[in-house]
C-alpha cells in the first residue's frame, strides 16, 4: 500500500472535520465516524469514489487543479487554505543540503532600533532573528535565538502572558502551516514539529487538524506582570527578498490606556534594575 502523502493527510483531515450539513448534505441518524464519507466528498466534487480514495492513500499524486479546487469547495476552504492545497500537489522545491543562514537586512535592523514600539523579525519557521529592547520587555522570549512556537506551547510564563491562549494557539499553528507551505519534510521543521508533538498535547491535537490560515496581523491581549492588561494590535509585514522573513510590530490605539502602558514599559526597559513588577497602589 502506498505511503500517505502530505496531500492525502490534508484531504483526510479536512474530510473528517467537515460537517456534512455544511456541505449541503441531509444526514439522518447517528454516524459512527466524524465528518463526511469519502463517497460523499467524491460525489460533491464530481469525481469517482475510487479516485478520491487513491488521493487520500497517496496512490495518485498528480490531481488536476480543477479537481483540487472542486475538493476545496466541498470542504469550504478559504483562499489561503485553497492555495495550500494546490501547493501540496505541485512540484516540491529542491532543498539545499545545508540550510542557508538567515540574515536580517541591515536596514531592517536599523528600523528595529529606531522604532519606539515592540518589534521583531521572525523567520518562516517562527524563529526570532532580531528584536528591539521593547519587544523583549513585552516578553523575555522575544529575543534572537528563540522560537515563537516553542515559547507559546512550552513556557508557562509565556502562556500566563496570553489570557486568550487557547484561541491564540489555534491561529498560530494554522499560520505556521501557511508559512512553511509544502516544506513539511524539511529536517528542521520535522525536528521542531516532533519536539512540540511529544511535549505538548495541545500542539499535537492542533497539528493533526491541518488547519491553514493566512499570515496576517490582528488584535492580541497580553497580561503583562509590570504594566497590566495590554490591548494591542499586531502587524506582520513581509520583508522583500528575505526568504519569508516577517517584521512583527505591536502597537496600541493612540491615546489609549495601553498606549500609556507601552510608554511606561519603554521607560522601565531603558532603566537599569527596573525589572520588578509594579505594586498596586492601595
Amino acid at each position: 500500500m502506498a505511503r500517505p502523502t502530505p496531500l492525502g493527510e490534508y484531504l483526510r483531515a479536512r474530510r473528517e472535520l467537515t460537517d456534512p450539513a455544511d456541505a449541503g448534505l441531509q444526514v439522518a441518524g447517528v454516524r459512527r465516524t466524524p465528518g463526511m464519507r469519502r463517497e460523499e466528498v467524491a460525489t460533491l466534487a464530481g469525481i469517482s469514489a475510487d479516485y478520491y480514495l487513491r488521493l487520500e492513500q497517496g496512490r495518485d499524486r498528480n490531481p488536476s487543479p480543477q479537481v483540487l479546487e472542486a475538493l476545496a469547495r466541498v470542504f469550504g476552504l478559504d483562499a489561503a487554505a485553497t492555495r495550500y492545497l494546490l501547493g501540496l500537489a505541485g512540484p516540491q522545491p529542491v532543498r539545499r543540503s545545508r540550510p542557508r543562514r538567515e540574515v536580517v537586512p541591515t536596514g531592517i535592523r536599523q528600523l528595529l532600533d529606531a522604532l519606539n514600539l515592540p518589534a521583531f523579525v521572525e523567520s518562516r519557521m517562527f524563529d526570532v532573528l532580531a528584536a528591539n529592547r521593547l519587544a523583549t520587555a513585552l516578553s523575555p522570549n522575544i529575543r534572537a535565538g528563540e522560537n515563537r512556537l516553542r515559547s507559546v506551547f512550552l513556557d508557562e510564563a509565556e502562556r500566563d502572558l496570553l489570557p486568550d491562549w487557547e484561541q491564540a494557539i489555534g491561529g498560530m499553528v494554522a499560520a505556521f502551516r501557511a508559512s512553511i507551505g509544502t516544506d513539511v519534510d524539511d529536517p528542521r521543521i520535522v525536528r521542531l514539529v516532533g519536539e512540540l508533538s511529544l511535549a505538548s498535547e495541545p500542539f499535537r491535537r492542533l497539528w493533526a487538524r491541518h488547519d491553514v490560515t493566512a499570515l496576517a496581523g490582528g488584535p492580541v491581549r497580553m497580561l503583562h506582570p509590570q504594566v497590566g492588561m495590554l490591548e494591542l494590535r499586531r502587524e506582520k509585514l513581509p520583508i522583500g527578498d528575505s526568504g519569508g522573513q516577517l517584521l512583527v510590530i505591536h502597537h496600541a490605539e493612540p491615546g489609549s490606556e495601553t498606549a500609556r502602558s507601552l510608554a511606561l514599559l519603554g521607560s522601565l526597559a531603558a532603566t537599569p534594575g527596573a525589572a520588578a513588577p509594579i505594586e498596586e497602589q492601595g
